[in-house]
């Protein structure tokens, strides 16, 4: 394990620009009237919408334009693979402190542990510099992340009956099935076909990750089906009584 200097210089650089970006982003976007009352969950939000976009985006063309890492995921990498989960540990890092201090205990401690998951995940990957294909693997799911955060700021700005809401409802749940649930389950199936080719620590650590993950997804999964479309169903079906 290796703390370089350019490590910490992207860690460091990658929590100060999220910060930044969180403390202008009133500026650049102004929470629309009935978010006024929470502006700090407006930020919180809007930050990990352009962290989700960069993440999702950049997991993308790292496989794209270095597929070998897709034949390799223990240890084969690219520069810009690399430095994309070494920001994203940076961003993980100051979303734990943003919330820890500005969020009561019990509203966040689901996000938080979920945080703590990623970070001990990732920066063992960073440190070691091995595994970093399988952690491009797990910053697939933030493609659904994109529409999850969307879904906040539409519900925040009070547009939950609008034809943008609906239709995001539904890439939202299609994009979780695909880039959430799914990729999860491979991944989990990645680590029982590859036993003996990984450290019994880093198998320890992967394993409970993945242990934790898979069932906090699904909940989160039945909890967006029945907000979105079970309630829907039900106020549907009043109507017509």
């Amino acid at each position: 394990m290796e703390l370089s200097p350019g490590l910490l210089l992207l860690l460091g650089g990658s929590f100060a620009a999220f910060r930044l970006l969180n403390r202008g982003l009133e500026r650049l976007l102004p929470p629309p009237r009935p978010a006024l009352r929470n502006r700090w969950k407006w930020r919180n939000i809007c930050t990990s919408l352009a962290h989700s976009l960069l993440s999702g985006a950049g997991a993308l063309l790292g496989f794209y334009f270095h597929p070998q890492m897709a034949e390799d995921l223990i240890g084969t990498h690219s520069t810009a693979a690399y430095s994309l989960v070494a920001v994203s540990v940076g961003y993980f890092l100051q979303d734990f402190v943003d919330m820890l201090c500005n969020q009561k205990l019990h509203q966040s401690w689901e996000l938080l542990f979920h945080h703590s998951v990623v970070i001990i995940c990732f920066s063992m990957a960073v440190l070691v510099r091995q595994y970093i294909g399988f952690a491009l693997v797990a910053l697939l799911v933030e493609i659904n992340s994109i529409f999850l955060h969307l879904r906040q700021i539409l519900l925040m700005a009070n547009l939950p009956h609008t034809t943008w809401y609906r239709l995001n409802s539904i890439v939202n749940l299609g994009t979780y099935v695909i880039f959430r649930i799914t990729t999860l389950a491979w991944m989990t199936r990645w680590l029982v076909l590859n036993r003996e080719n990984i450290p019994l620590a880093t198998y320890m650590v992967g394993t409970v990750g993945m242990a934790i993950m898979t069932p906090m997804n699904i909940i989160l999964f039945y909890r967006l089906l029945r907000s979105d479309f079970l309630k829907s169903s039900r106020e549907v079906w009043r109507e017509k009584k």
